[in-house]
């Protein structure tokens, strides 16, 4: 566990930026960097010129770092996947380490603590909101002695607010799908109160940014807590949606607050694999892939774990079965004969011998033969007929002989092509019992590999039995 401690303002806000469209590390790449290092690790410069200027050793340095505690490769080199993290949804504070609290840990000096709503969103009705906010509270007031209680007026330990643009506390919001949020450390005044951007869409579903997990990591920050670097804690930068009707606080959040203020009598459990009875609302995969009989589905920091002949579907954070691999899982495949499963996030990928990770991973996919103009995986299968993986890439794919361990000459080919009927894009892929299974947005594609044709259009969440 990291102790130290980056601290600029004891102000904590939720920033996102726009996704990335070119590939090449360029000049607005270099600005990107710049900005985000200044803003997130205290890189001090005299411009941006100079400060990344080639050979620049603060520069290297907060890349070094900034790379550390995302737990990418430690390099000092701007690379693509270190631009694509710099680029997710995140809060707009400097990073620090587990359950890192701020200087001086500023705390409430009671229990009992007060809420106020002094305005609403029009994008949700009132009492959506009312909710969000009180289940937000009960996040925290489940694991630690404190109370949350709500009041009409007065004056409240915690003001909870919307509004847009410039709003009376010297940090202005920037419009939509920018900053999303922003609170206080415990104190007088304007301590420990919370801000959200009106011109964000606020939800209590998945579209949008749900209010709730907004809400829960901001009230995180009024009560004292920093930035994890945990990417599965409720405090780690950004902002992932997460199945919020089966929310649990996880045990890296736990921990940073009853370092806080104690443990509740009843204190809530960690998080634990869940047996959902409906599917999951508007999901879709990162990336699917089989092992040894089971079909494991892959999202965000989460993977569903389908059995053989075991009608429930549990779901788990990858965290609590392999605590080296990173969140994000974005392509997977089984390779049967070798009794391997093999796993990519970007540039490098991971093997599990079951559900052990082999030593001397993870490896850069560029050892696989690909050229470095591919930076990541969108899927990948192994198909057991043809001894071949095949890897998607935007509109191509990739054929890879595993005899001979190398690339087949003709690669890389149109996936319209090669499988036509699944469209031009694959997110996730698996075989099963003789046939593809492609997904891409809501849709499943049944492919037949010997009449090379789509035999139907199945519902997405079919395998999840629901």
């Amino acid at each position: 566990m990291r102790s130290w401690i980056v601290f600029l303002l004891c102000i904590a806000c939720c920033t996102a930026f726009p996704a990335r469209t070119q590939t090449d590390i360029d000049n607005k790449d270099g600005q990107i960097a710049e900005e985000f290092l200044k803003k997130f690790f205290n890189l001090q410069t005299n411009g941006i010129r100079q400060s990344r200027k080639k050979g620049s050793n603060a520069f290297s340095e907060k890349i070094r770092e900034m790379q550390d505690f995302y737990g990418l490769e430690v390099t000092g080199t701007l690379d693509q996947e270190t631009i694509d993290v710099m680029q997710q949804p995140r809060c707009g504070i400097s990073d620090v380490g587990n359950f890192a609290t701020f200087p001086g840990n500023p705390v409430w000096k009671k229990k009992d603590l007060t809420y106020r709503i002094l305005n609403y969103t029009p994008d949700m009705p009132k009492d959506e909101v009312d909710r969000a906010i009180q289940k937000a509270f009960k996040v925290w007031s489940d694991v630690t002695p404190l109370t949350f209680t709500r009041i009409l007026d007065g004056v409240a330990d915690i003001d909870i607010s919307f509004a847009a643009q410039v709003h009376n506390d010297f940090y202005p919001f920037d419009g939509p799908y920018g900053t999303l949020a922003h609170a206080f450390a415990p104190g007088n005044n304007i301590g420990g109160d919370a801000h959200f951007d009106e011109d964000e869409n606020w939800t209590s579903g998945s579209v949008g940014f749900n209010l709730f997990l907004v809400a829960a990591h901001e009230f995180g920050h009024s009560l004292g807590l920093y930035h994890s670097n945990d990417p599965n804690a409720l405090m780690y930068p950004t902002y992932h949606y997460v199945d919020t009707n089966t929310y649990q606080l996880p045990q890296d959040d736990i921990n940073g607050i009853q370092s806080l203020y104690g443990a509740s009598e009843k204190p809530a459990k960690p998080s634990t694999p869940i047996n959902p009875t409906t599917c999951p609302p508007n999901i879709t995969f990162d990336a699917i892939t089989t092992l040894r009989g089971e079909i494991l589905f892959f999202k965000h920091r989460s993977f569903w774990r389908k059995i053989p002949n075991k009608s429930e579907i549990e779901q788990h954070e990858i965290r609590t079965f392999w605590k080296t691999l990173p969140t994000g899982i974005q392509a997977a495949y089984e390779n049967q004969e070798k009794d391997q499963v093999f796993l990519f996030k970007g540039t490098k990928y991971w093997a599990l011998k079951g559900f052990d990770i082999e030593e001397g991973f993870p490896k850069s996919i560029y050892q696989l033969g690909f050229p470095q103009t591919v930076k990541k995986i969108d899927a990948a299968v192994h198909v057991e007929e043809t001894r071949k993986t095949y890897f998607f890439v935007n509109n191509q794919y990739w054929s890879y002989d595993e005899r001979r361990s190398q690339m087949d000459k003709d690669s890389p080919q149109s996936i319209i092509n090669g499988f036509p009927g699944v469209g031009n894009k694959v997110q996730a892929v698996f075989q099963s019992n003789g046939n593809l299974y492609f997904f891409n947005g809501n849709r499943q594609y049944e492919f037949s590999i010997a009449n090379k044709r789509v035999l139907r259009l199945l519902k997405y969440t079919s395998w999840l039995n629901c």
